[in-house]
């Protein structure tokens, strides 16, 4: 058990790690003669799903194996986060990169919401973590970065919500069903919604050179984090890998402000300090013992009965 919870934190703080570098990717991706949001979402999400499904049919293809309820969960959860991703991005053109992932460090709120529904109620401790998050997220939002747009607000914040519902979702999943198998259909649901959106909506292309590195860097990190999230949220919930991953937030912006040139206040500092202390705080969590509970919005992702140790075995 202990072993296990080792493995989720250190699998979500990864995973924060290269989602902190997202935004800055992107960010790099977009502007005037670049990739428009539309096409930068499209590209990581069908790239790193490709990349995965070559990984897998060369390496462990029964980790291919999933029951039909997972199988659905997984393409419930790519789709609400395939039309997240999409608010993201467009959001995400709109706004600084450090502002628009600060906004987007607020669904922990959106997960525990999520969570309720499913009767899944946080803890005592969890809760007071979220209240800190959010203070700190206040905090880091006291930017002097001039006048903010209304709609790259409301597309971070929807994206923040859609982001946090695909987390219970596969919690469910991700019970009795290995990180890789969830990782791959979920990223390939996310391509059938992304890349129509850009075909039918979009079709722009650079009109110079194409920056292919930070697609490129973007398409890894997408990889990588989502494959270090699920195994989080495999392994201590996805409340605590959500609240692990505001780690991502503190990356983002330490990037921005060695890459981008964007700066921070005295104010954002100290939501930054506030923030890592909520983050700390997850070595005092008590680790799930219960399984997961047969009522609840989610309750009809249930597994069928198969050998426990069916993964182990090519």
């Amino acid at each position: 058990m202990q072993n296990g919870r080792n493995t989720g934190i250190n699998a979500a703080l990864i995973s924060a790690l290269f989602l902190g570098l997202a935004p800055v990717f992107g960010k790099a991706a977009m502007g005037d003669g670049k990739f428009s949001p539309l096409a930068v979402v499209a590209l990581r999400t069908s790239l790193a799903a490709l990349l995965l499904v070559v990984l897998i049919v060369f390496s462990k293809r029964r980790t291919l194996y999933i029951y039909p309820a997972g199988f659905l969960g997984c393409v419930m959860a790519g789709a609400v986060n395939g039309f997240g991703s999409i608010f993201y991005y467009v959001g995400l053109s709109k706004l600084n990169a450090s502002v628009a992932q600060m906004l987007y460090a607020l669904y922990p709120f959106f997960v525990a919401f999520w969570l309720q529904l499913d009767r899944q109620t946080p803890s005592r401790l969890t809760g007071f973590r979220i209240v800190i998050a959010a203070i700190s997220a206040f905090l880091l939002t006291r930017a002097d970065s001039g006048k903010i747009d209304p709609w790259g607000v409301v597309f971070m914040l929807i994206a923040a919500a859609l982001y946090a519902l695909h987390l219970p979702i596969n919690q469910r999943v991700l019970y009795d069903v290995p990180a890789p198998t969830v990782t791959v259909y979920t990223l390939l649901a996310m391509s059938m919604v992304v890349v129509p959106a850009y075909l039918f909506f979009d079709r722009s292309w650079p009109t110079g050179p194409v920056p292919w590195f930070p697609v490129l860097a973007l398409t890894s990190v997408t990889f990588l984090s989502r494959l270090m999230l699920f195994l989080g949220v495999k392994h201590i919930g996805g409340m605590q890998t959500a609240l692990l991953g505001l780690g991502e937030l503190i990356v983002a912006i330490l990037f921005s402000h060695l890459l981008l040139g964007e700066s921070l206040t005295t104010l954002q500092w100290l939501g930054t300090a506030g923030l890592s202390i909520s983050l700390l705080l997850v070595w005092f969590e008590t680790p799930p013992s219960q399984p997961m509970q047969p009522h609840g919005l989610l309750s009809w992702l249930q597994p069928p009965d198969f050998p426990t140790d069916f993964y182990k075995h090519k």
